[in-house]
């Protein structure tokens, strides 16, 4: 890191001098004061950025959450095996292809299957409905966290094109403190060896954590850049009152919305959701995201008998609304700051299906 940050990515030459040879000090200062006026030009430029880069485009992505349940015990997350008040559910194969189907009628190109750490759903029956879904010609996006290498492999081999696992904090110490049982190190080699399977990969991280830094969220945008992650998440933290941070302060707009635009910047082509939790702690958190370099937005597929209880963090969005109404009314609020829905697949420009 440090000088020529912009350089060493292959910025677009228009990218003005002073945004080329931000230092680290200059880094450092404007995650420390996301709302000053060096952050407000940083998100200018980086919403600059991703017009010249990746268009006017706003990928959707239909999310299914298909199980609750997790063998984990995160200390920010309310799927933790330890939490005792929520409902947990697990969607049959019939019901995630059947909303996975429901999805493709309403103009989505690209599905995400996405659940807690739950060993029931095994490699050869993930497999199955990948291949089924495969078949309505979708894209299909996974994100279930930490599983065996030839799982992975079995699931591209099945169809599968991405896989999103963020590593929430590249500070080593505090992933210890807030995963139990888990280490910072084999996620980064479970995200390595994605890449090497040719999987888009998707990392990111939380911003607001207790205990971060600037110093902490300047390191996870070097860990994302050193993995050339094609997507990045990065959401707010938000405290879930049936977790042991429950009583904590949560990540604020400003702060989430700079790191969107310095990860913009650092990754110039990254699919980089406006994420669910933004919009959930700002009614205009999503349209803020996608004005900072922001180009994906993840509407919810998953059957409204089940999303109250997919509970990572509470005050969730959209919990009332069917999948029609999530569709039209995120469609109005992308046209609404003149920007484009894609009617295509949404893959990394950089990335080929066979390389």
């Amino acid at each position: 890191m440090g000088q020529d940050v912009a350089n060493k990515n292959g910025f677009n030459q228009s990218v003005p001098q002073w945004i080329q040879s931000l230092s680290r000090v200059k880094l450092l200062e404007v995650i420390s004061s996301p709302d000053g006026p060096l952050a407000r030009q940083v998100i200018e430029q980086a919403d600059l950025i991703r017009s010249e880069t990746m268009g006017a485009e706003v990928h959707l992505r239909g999310l299914v959450e298909f199980s609750n349940y997790c063998r984990n015990n995160c200390l920010y997350c309310g799927l933790r095996r330890d939490n005792r008040q929520i409902s947990r559910y697990r969607m049959s194969p019939a019901e995630i292809i059947q909303a996975a189907e429901h999805g493709a009628q309403l103009g989505y190109k690209t599905v995400v299957l996405q659940s807690g750490e739950d060993p029931a759903f095994s490699g050869e029956i993930m497999a199955e409905i990948i291949r089924e879904i495969k078949k309505l010609g979708l894209v299909v996006t996974l994100s279930m966290g930490e599983r065996e290498p030839q799982e992975y492999q079995l699931w591209r081999d099945a169809g599968a094109e991405r896989y999103l696992m963020r590593h929430e904090t590249a500070d080593e110490a505090l992933y210890d403190r807030l995963h139990p049982g888990q280490t910072l190190a084999k996620r980064i080699f479970l995200l390595k060896t994605l890449k090497s399977l040719n999987y888009q990969v998707g990392t990111g991280f939380m911003v607001g954590l207790p205990g971060q830094t600037a110093e902490t969220l300047l390191a996870d945008l070097d860990l994302a850049r050193q993995l050339e992650a094609e997507m990045v998440g990065i959401g707010p933290f938000i405290p879930h009152p049936s977790t042991p941070l429950g009583k904590d302060p949560g990540g604020t707009l400003e702060q989430t919305c700079i790191m969107v635009a310095l990860i913009r910047i650092f990754l110039p082509y990254a699919l980089i959701p406006a994420t669910t939790a933004l919009g959930s702690i700002s009614t205009l958190g999503r349209e803020s995201a996608l004005r900072a370099g922001a180009n994906v937005v993840m509407p919810n597929l998953t059957p409204r008998i089940h999303r109250a209880d997919y509970q990572i963090y509470p005050g969730k969005i959209c919990l009332g609304e069917e999948a029609a109404e999530c569709r039209g009314c995120i469609t109005r609020r992308i046209t609404d700051i003149g920007r484009t829905v894609s009617d295509g697949p949404g893959h990394h420009p950089k990335w080929s299906p066979g390389s």
